[in-house]
């Protein structure tokens, strides 16, 4: 597992995180050891034949908008490493009971035009978000500290504070209007009353506008490959199926980054860590989990509105009223009759992943954390209300409760996939509060999960910042000198 000389470097996990961490490192020169104690690279970023043979499935994350807007990935140009990324007909659909299902396409006017007398207030609000551009999304991503954007942040902070549900009623006249802004701001997994809730909404909806909701050719391990590669082409090594249960299981290194949660770190780094930083790690709150199911099909879904046929992801929840209660009976540890319901059409986009004429499909509800409810039937009956005759595509099944998401990745507690609960105080203070919240008291030891800033997604942020602050404060040790013969 180690060079006879050691490591400068060692990252423990290869999530997104890890991997940026570990390219990071390796590309500036020092000797970097890439740790996982799964058989395969890539955590979240894994694709597999999860139902039949021939139809490939993300484990956990397929839809990538981040990736495109992060800072880090837009520095690593990974497709100039063959990682392709490609974009549905329609980025995002909401279907609505009775009506005609909202479309969110890529282009700003063209939704505008969709959402009639609210068209004129998208614009106002996730529009201005998306023209924000670039220094807005750097701004948001960055650790505390003076913004790139600061008048762009400004702007949008004065609506993102606030409660995804009072944003929705006072911004958009329509049913409509106010349904797709529930549905988007329900991706921050909070309850839609709290504080910062507009904020998800407001910037995962700005995103369509600003970069698209792309899926990678191939399915997302192909993004972790392409890292692993780079790593490797950097001089980096990568050992699997090797579970680091303390720190002193590690080879020697002056740094060791880690993408593990901090209940996980804790375990790890046992009396080592002083009484009161150990116990703000303690007091972090994991959020709520999710239950996943994954389908092969035997053709499209059979939208009861054609048009959400096109579209990427769809949000099945119906008005915003409903998906605000539904969510805050999660936060308050009960589980919806009708859940809301995230959906992914990847074959939309990449009709590779499942044999001609096939299709898979992946759904989620959000559950309590570690909850042991079977919502297989809930989430079925939400997707048979807006495509009636669903279950007649069923070709297979794979069911993911949020115990099985922890067992593949012990990050996920739970089955919580953002690092732990993004609300106002931990969006702030994650997993401590600290304009370095990456470093940790034991020398030469950083954090480089989710549970760091700028929190869960695909961004690879949490890797680059831990990296970037490595880099400027631990220096490697000279190589052993080679003695001539």
């Amino acid at each position: 597992m180690s060079r006879p000389d050691g490591f400068d470097a060692v990252v423990v996990g290869s999530g997104p995180n890890g991997l940026v961490a570990a390219v990071r490192l390796a590309e500036a020169g020092r000797r970097t050891l890439l740790v996982e104690a799964a058989d395969t690279i890539g955590g979240g970023l894994h694709t597999l034949d999860l139902t039949l043979p021939g139809f490939r499935h993300d484990l956990c994350s397929t839809v990538l908008p981040l990736t495109l807007a992060s800072p880090a990935f837009r520095a690593l140009h990974v497709e100039d490493d063959g990682v392709e990324f490609v974009h549905p007909p329609v980025a995002a659909a909401h279907p609505l009971d009775g009506a005609d299902a909202v479309l969110v396409h890529r282009d700003l006017e063209r939704t505008a035009a969709g959402l009639g007398r609210d068209g004129g207030r998208w614009k106002a609000t996730v529009g201005a978000t998306a023209r924000a551009g670039d220094p807005l999304v750097d701004s948001l991503l960055a650790p505390l500290g003076w913004p790139k954007a600061p008048f762009s942040l400004a702007r949008y902070g004065a609506l993102g504070i606030l409660p995804a549900t009072a944003v929705g009623r006072a911004a958009f006249r329509t049913p409509a209007g106010r349904a797709v802004f529930g549905g988007m701001s329900a991706h921050s997994i909070l309850d839609l009353h709290s504080p910062v809730t507009a904020g998800y909404g407001l910037l995962i909806a700005a995103l369509v506008h600003h970069v698209g909701w792309p899926v990678v050719r191939g399915g997302s391990q192909q993004l972790a490959d392409a890292l692993v590669a780079r790593l490797r082409r950097s001089g980096g090594e990568v050992a699997t199926g090797t579970r680091v249960r303390r720190l002193s299981d590690l080879p020697p290194a002056e740094t060791v980054l880690l993408n593990v949660n901090p209940a996980q770190f804790v375990e790890m780094a046992g009396d080592r860590l002083p009484k009161g930083y150990r116990r703000r790690l303690q007091r972090f709150r994991h959020g709520p989990g999710v239950f996943k199911l994954d389908y092969a099909l035997d053709g499209p879904v059979p939208w009861r509105d054609p048009a959400v046929g096109g579209a990427g992801t769809v949000h099945l929840g119906g008005t915003l009223e409903v998906i605000a209660a539904g969510e805050r009976q999660v936060a308050h540890g009960e589980h919806p009759d009708r859940p809301f319901v995230l959906l992914v059409q990847a074959c939309v986009a990449d009709p590779s992943r499942a044999p001609a004429g096939k299709h898979t499909l992946w759904a989620y509800c959000h559950v309590p954390n570690g909850s042991t409810v079977d919502m297989t039937a809930a989430i079925e009956g939400q997707i048979e209300r807006f495509a009636p005759g669903f279950r007649d595509r069923v070709l297979a099944r794979r069911v993911t409760p949020p115990a099985a998401l922890q067992e593949i990745n012990p990050n996920l507690a739970g089955g919580d996939i953002c690092g732990g609960a993004a609300d106002l105080r931990q969006f702030v203070a994650r997993p401590v509060l600290s304009f370095r919240p990456w470093r940790t008291p034991l020398p030469g030891v950083f954090l480089c999960s989710a549970s760091t800033p700028p929190g869960g997604g695909v961004h690879g942020m949490g890797g680059w910042e831990a990296a970037e602050l490595a880099l400027r404060t631990v220096r490697p040790a000279p190589a052993p000198a080679t003695r001539s013969e």
